[in-house]
């Protein structure tokens, strides 16, 4: 008999659905391989006032470290939430599943971005979202907010701020997308590199756990966020701006948007080429974006 698999996730009600959505589909793909739920509690769970950036590890550090002690196998994250440094003995064994990108607004009372009153305020703790909420409204508020969905909506309800900005994915996966007052389009509001996309890591020496999510991993979906990652990377490695990224693929073709922030001024730009280009595409529109921010 195979041995049991021990998935590790964040305790979180949407961790554990993402979870439950991967487990899904091992059961589907490997009816015969058996699972386990193991719970972890991470950095970002137990601190729930400091701002974050996305990408800076609070939420997978834990993960990772149960990872390496052999107390899990396998450990389902938010893949925007991972950083873009490899740690070493560790591999993405799996990209699965994603759900849409964008970015939503919840509103107390139902109104859109441009119709919220003058000098409103609108909670977010991400810098990437908060400079492009300044570039459609600059008279808003913007105020740190921090906690998972359930916790952030409540802001809203309560009055504590006006609006704030959550993924729609995790609106989705919770069933609350019916409370977006508003879903911003990419040309308004570009999400988060592996914004909705799941990654399933494991150590590089099991070869039993790599062999069971490799099982469910979708390549085009790889490649795809991977270009999103590679941009990144890039900007990463010289320097640290609010960032955004998402691809498209059509057919063999992925065109890649990106965004960052200096000083409060976005520059955008896109790239198109082939599929199994897509690394290197994102790493060319980091470079493009950097010097027209005469940061090369």
């Amino acid at each position: 008999m195979a041995r049991t698999l021990r998935i590790g996730t964040r305790g979180s009600a949407l961790a554990r659905i993402q979870t439950d959505l991967v487990v899904a589909a091992l059961r589907e793909a490997l009816p015969e391989q058996p699972v386990e739920v193991v719970p972890i509690t991470t950095r970002g769970d137990i601190d729930q006032s400091t701002p974050l950036q996305e990408g800076s590890g609070w939420f997978t550090t834990a993960l990772q470290e149960a990872l390496r002690d052999g107390r899990i196998d396998l450990a389902v994250h938010s893949y925007k939430d991972l950083p873009t440094a490899r740690p070493a003995g560790l591999v993405i064994a799996a990209v699965p599943l994603r759900e849409d990108a964008r970015d939503a607004l919840v509103s107390r009372n139902g109104e859109p971005l441009r119709a919220l009153p003058p000098g409103a305020t609108v909670g977010t703790g991400s810098p990437r979202r908060a400079v492009q909420l300044a570039a459609i409204r600059p008279d808003l508020q913007i105020v740190p907010i921090r906690g998972n969905v359930d916790t952030r909506i409540a802001k809203v309800r309560s009055g504590e701020v006006d609006a704030a900005v959550l993924a729609l994915a995790g609106l989705r996966r919770l069933g609350r997308e019916h409370e977006a007052a508003e879903i911003f389009g990419l040309e308004e509001m570009l999400p988060a590199p592996a914004q909705g996309a799941l990654a399933v890591e494991c150590r590089a020496d099991d070869a039993e756990a790599l062999g069971a999510a490799q099982a469910i991993d979708d390549p085009v979906l790889r490649v795809t966020v991977g270009a999103e990652r590679a941009f990144l990377a890039r900007l990463e490695a010289g320097c640290s701006f609010p960032a955004a990224a998402y691809a498209e693929v059509f057919g063999t073709t992925l065109k890649l948007h990106g965004l960052i922030a200096v000083e409060g001024r976005l520059i955008r730009s896109k790239v198109g080429g082939p599929l199994e280009a897509a690394a290197g595409l994102g790493r060319e529109l980091a470079e493009e974006l950097l010097t027209r921010a005469g940061r090369r």
